[in-house]
């Protein structure tokens, strides 16, 4: 049998007798209420009998708890999503989705020290939002050299030549959301504004 279980199962009676004492219920109050024998309570408090559905159920209800909590069940499914970071180009992107077609989600990590790479713009297909997690982004689109902090935010067409990097000597974290022609976040970041050179 699988341990987790195993200790789910043998953790039920002590639960059930400290359950049962916090509420300040004998026994017999108990056995009243879920129709389960003395004997049978005790020894299911001291581990003597293995528990079953049809004791637990009536039991869960007497106490007010969910069955889940009475027994501190294991998980029986893993949630979270599996998928591998690839490095490309000097950064390490990681998918959040991996579902094809549609909006694609990524974590891309600059790491420290990068921020001399020469850029190299690129162009493809597609719209891309992006959102700056940690550091400084340096971000070149087109002809515009632009520096995005943490809490910033940009959206672009992926056919305008573009590139990312540190602005600086640390590392940046960003979430890059990309999706066809159309698919777009309705963010953008914007230029700061130049001063007029005094006259």
């Amino acid at each position: 049998m699988d341990d987790d279980l195993e200790h789910a199962l043998v953790a039920v009676g002590p639960r059930l007798r400290a359950l049962r004492r916090q509420r300040e219920t004998t026994l017999a109050d108990l056995s009243a209420a879920t129709g389960i024998s003395v004997s049978t309570l005790s020894r299911l408090e001291s581990g003597a009998r293995r528990p079953t559905l049809e004791l637990l159920l009536p039991l869960a209800r007497a106490h007010g708890v969910t069955l889940d909590e009475l027994v501190d069940a294991p998980p029986t499914g893993d949630p979270r999503v599996h998928l591998r970071p690839v490095v490309r180009n000097g950064m390490t992107m990681l998918p959040l989705t991996r579902r094809a077609g549609g909006i694609q989600a990524y974590k891309l990590v600059i790491p420290a020290g990068s921020g001399r790479r020469k850029p190299e713009p690129k162009t493809h297909e597609g719209y891309e939002w992006l959102y700056v997690l940690n550091g400084r982004l340096r971000m070149i689109l087109g002809e515009q050299d632009l520096v995005l902090s943490p809490g910033e935010a940009a959206e672009f067409d992926t056919r305008l030549p573009h590139w990312f990097g540190a602005a600086d000597a640390h590392a940046v974290e960003f979430l890059s959301l990309f999706g066809q022609q159309g698919e777009r976040a309705h963010l953008r970041a914007r230029p700061k504004a130049k001063r007029d050179p005094a006259p």
